[in-house]
């Protein structure tokens, strides 16, 4: 039976989501292992979750499906299709016959139930060890809106995640990205934002005006973007919601490609200075901008660390397109690209430890990752053209865009696990490029 709740918790944007753990059964050793080599997924049973009503069939059913798509679409898991099942679940609260579940080698078991009365939803779930015979991990509580309804079911998946392999989740999350449509030589640009996906896409400009390289806030709540509204290009800053743009920095001149601090006080972008561009900093709250380079070359493309303590970017100030790391207060920068080729659009993880990066060697375009000291070079993808790598909340896998070539080409967006593994497509309307992951929504 379900134990009395324990504590109340409300998790934020973009719908507002009540999560309400209830107790659980001792731990169990179950775990993934993910290795750089070739790993078997591991076999899981998700029956379908148990409606409280008649009215929550189809809730119960859709919401089945997103934790399925989810935990599939890592290529880690494998699910036990419901036609193979010998066991059913038809009361969340009834004890697991382990047996049933054990005779298709299931090794996890996930049960849940869901419940609606009006414009209100829930979502209940338990994580269960087949083999062990013991439920991981506490269960869970979400409520919210109807609207919210794959939130919760990215967040079950999330928690399932996170207890089979150790790492944190990535699924209740959402991308800004740029959505392209028309013919290739009249391509309309709108700053879009989406569940990581592809699910609930939202336009939130009207393709008057070329835009280019939006980047959202850990949040979700901004976007940055390079707008050429005002003719020479200039980074704009909009709620992720929709609404009234600002501009990011009144000084005279070219801004571009602009990135969030991980706290969202700060941003760092390039500014034309002369015949090269440097890079700045603008204090959100009080406006007040710094210059962190001063070269005649062309420095660009910044991002902050994962910690807000430095900034990597793209310079030619070697006389080829390479990587160099600062203080986020500026100072000497040391370069960390050796290998052969030009390097671009650098990113850092969110667990701190590697960055992402644009490499194009060969007559060929690559998304590569690199320890921060720039060891340990690896290019996990090749294409006509593949860039602007964006990592995931938990570091693990990363999204970018491949363009192919032709008058009828155009960009999609695809994902990578950092081992180079589970290549996917991430369905758009239309043509899509320069994603940009937010964290975890809360």
């Amino acid at each position: 039976m379900v134990n009395s709740l324990r504590r109340s918790l409300v998790v934020g944007l973009p719908a507002a989501l009540a999560l309400r753990p209830f107790a659980a059964a001792a731990q169990a050793p179950l775990r993934i292992e993910i290795t750089e080599g070739v790993i078997e997924p591991m076999p899981f049973a998700a029956p379908g979750f148990v409606p409280d009503s008649a009215e929550a069939a189809d809730l119960a059913a859709r919401i089945t499906q997103v934790v399925i798509d989810d935990l599939t679409g890592t290529g880690l898991f494998r699910e036990i299709p419901s036609n193979a099942h010998i066991g059913r679940i038809t009361n969340f609260d009834a004890p697991v016959q382990f047996a049933d579940w054990k005779a298709i080698n299931a090794q996890a078991l996930i049960t849940g139930a869901a419940g609606q009365r009006g414009d209100r939803v829930s979502v209940r779930f338990r994580l269960w060890d087949v083999f062990a015979q013991t439920q991981l991990g506490e269960g869970l509580q979400f409520e919210g809106t109807a609207q919210a309804w794959r939130r919760m079911g990215h967040k079950v998946a999330d928690a399932v995640y996170s207890r089979l392999t150790g790492e944190g989740g990535y699924f209740d999350s959402r991308v800004a990205y740029i959505a392209a449509s028309g013919p290739k030589s009249a391509r309309r640009k709108q700053i879009a934002v989406m569940d990581y996906d592809g699910a609930n896409p939202v336009m939130l400009t009207d393709g008057n005006a070329l835009v280019l390289t939006p980047r959202i806030s850990r949040s979700a709540s901004q976007i940055l973007y390079t707008s050429y509204e005002q003719g020479a290009p200039r980074v704009l800053m909009i709620e992720a919601g929709g609404g009234r743009r600002q501009v990011l920095d009144d000084a005279q001149g070219m801004t571009f490609a602009p990135r969030f601090s991980p706290d969202a006080s700060r941003a760092v972008y390039s500014a034309s200075t002369g015949t090269g561009s440097d890079i700045f900093v603008v204090d959100l709250a009080s406006r007040r901008r710094a210059q962190l380079t001063q070269t005649s070359s062309i420095d660009t493309a910044p991002a902050f660390s994962n910690d807000g303590g430095q900034i990597v970017f793209e310079s030619d100030r070697a006389g080829t397109q390479q990587l160099y790391v600062m203080s986020a207060g500026g100072g000497e920068a040391r370069r960390i690209s050796f290998g052969e080729g030009r390097y671009a659009t650098p990113v850092w993880s969110p667990r701190g430890d590697m960055i992402a990066f644009t490499k194009i060697v060969g007559g060929r375009f690559h998304v590569g990752v690199m320890r921060t000291d720039g060891s340990n070079e690896k290019l996990l993808t090749a294409s006509y053209i593949d860039e602007g790598p964006t990592w995931a909340p938990n570091g693990r896998v990363l999204m970018f865009f491949r363009e192919t070539p032709g008058d009828t080409g155009g960009p999609q967006i695809y994902s990578v696990d950092i081992t180079g593994r589970n290549l996917r497509k991430v369905p758009t309307a239309g043509f899509a490029s320069d994603p940009s992951w937010s964290g975890l929504l809360g």
